[in-house]
Order: C-alpha cells, then sequence, then structure tokens
C-alpha cells in the first residue's frame, strides 16, 4: 500500500469559517479535558502516604482505573448526549482528538518525549476527518461533514488509481489548508540487497580498519613526492649563469 499527502488551499466562505473556527475551540477543550484527567490521576497516584499537602490534595479512588482512550472515549459518547456543545461537533473528529493524546503519551513513555501540554487557541490548530466512503472531491470543491461543500485551490490533481482516506483542515496564517492522505493498493516492493557491506574505522597507527579485518597503512604522500617537490621548487639558472659556465669549462 501507498500513502500520499497532498496539501490544497481552501478558500471557505465567512459561514464556513466560523464553523472551522469553533469546531477547533471544541477540539481544543476535549484535549484539555482529557489531558487535565490523565494529569489528575497520574499526580494522585504520586501524593505521600504519611502526611497531606494543607493546599490541596488529588483524591481519587483507589480503584478508578486510568482514563486510558477506550475509556475516555465512552465518556465522551456520554457526555455528547447531554451537552449541547459536543452534539453539534462530528464525533470522529472528536474521537481524533483523543486518539492523538493517546499517541503523545505513548511517544512519552517509549520515545522519552516531553509531558503532552494543554493547549491554548494559538495551539490547536488543525483536526481530522478520518473516513471518506466516497470521493469529496468534484472539480474544485471538496465536500466536508458539518461544514459543507468548500471551494478549493486544485493545484495539482488526485493521481489515478488513489482515494482519500482523511482531509486534515490545518489553520495557518495565510489562511485554511487541506491535506489530504491518499492510498492507493499498489504494492512497493523492498529493494533487493545488493553488494558486500563494509564498515570502515579511521585510525591512528593505520590509516583504515574494516570490518572484514584489513588493515590499510598510511600513505606517505609527502615522502614519495619529495624528490619531485625539491626539482620544482629549486630556481632555474639564468641566461648569464649558464654563460659563465660554458666558458669555465672551455678554459
Amino acid at each position: 500500500m501507498l500513502t500520499l499527502t497532498y496539501e490544497y488551499k481552501l478558500i471557505p466562505s465567512q459561514k464556513q469559517i466560523a464553523v472551522i473556527e469553533d469546531i477547533l475551540a471544541v477540539c481544543r477543550k476535549v484535549w484539555n479535558y482529557a489531558l487535565r484527567e490523565r494529569k489528575d490521576w497520574y499526580k494522585s497516584r504520586k501524593c505521600a502516604v504519611n502526611y497531606c499537602s494543607l493546599q490541596h490534595e488529588y483524591i481519587i479512588p483507589v480503584d478508578q482505573p486510568y482514563p486510558k482512550y477506550k475509556i475516555q472515549a465512552a465518556n465522551l459518547t456520554k457526555a455528547k448526549k447531554a451537552n449541547p456543545e459536543l452534539k453539534r461537533i462530528n464525533a470522529q473528529v472528536l474521537q481524533q482528538v483523543l486518539k492523538t493524546l493517546d499517541r503523545a503519551f505513548k511517544n512519552m513513555k517509549e520515545q522519552g518525549y516531553g509531558f503532552p501540554r494543554f493547549k491554548n487557541p494559538d495551539r490547536m490548530r488543525s483536526f481530522v476527518f478520518p473516513q471518506f466512503k466516497t470521493n469529496p472531491i468534484k472539480n474544485e470543491w471538496i465536500k466536508l461533514p458539518q461544514i459543507g461543500i468548500v471551494k478549493m485551490r486544485l493545484s495539482r490533481p488526485i493521481p489515478d488509481g488513489f482515494k482519500i482516506k482523511q482531509v486534515r483542515i490545518v489553520k495557518r496564517a495565510s489562511g485554511y489548508l487541506a491535506m489530504l492522505s491518499l492510498q492507493s493498493e499498489v504494492s512497493v516492493p523492498d529493494l533487493p540487497g545488493w553488494g558486500h557491506p563494509l564498515g570502515i574505522d579511521i585510525g591512528l597507527n593505520k590509516f583504515l580498519a574494516t570490518s572484514d579485518n584489513e588493515l590499510i597503512e598510511r600513505p606517505r604522500f609527502l615522502s614519495e613526492l619529495h624528490g619531485k617537490l625539491k626539482l620544482t621548487s629549486d630556481p632555474a639558472p639564468s641566461h648569464g649563469a649558464r654563460e659563465r659556465a660554458s666558458c669555465y669549462n672551455a678554459d
């Protein structure tokens, strides 16, 4: 399977811009709430057992499980039924926010990344529509859930054989962009290995040492070319000197 990402400029109307900004605002609230929930759980497990803080303490029941993605996704589904602000946003978009947060925590544990941070309005700049059953693009228009049909600048055509799997809407200083994730079922063969791999280490006593246990002596370019350098560096005798030398030999 081959995956490509194409970026296109969107030209939304003022009404569509208001919808995009509303989605970004709700996504930011979901991110911050879910992050606070996980952070409070961590802090509740780090409090001392022999004393309590006089200012505040995180009191969460011992048997309460860690709020991982599945738990937070289930709670989000329940909250959408009671919260009108969450209800008006596409459910898959909000689920993607929780998946991104869960991936950030996994990267923190497995790859040593920093602790995920809360997002202010300037740091929440994108959201994802993760699934499309049919091609949402027709001519220079793209049909997006909740936003509607948006004018776009189709700077390059979609390659034949590729399907649009997801669309990320990105807010930048220059405007709004649509980043299309394209997939094709074409198989990309792995490059076959060829040649003989060789490791090389530069040393002091020896010039090179290879992974095949071959030692190469240091080349002595100056010693070999010293004679030639001496000939080229000595000044040639002048014309008068050659005449005096010939007269001396004649006598």
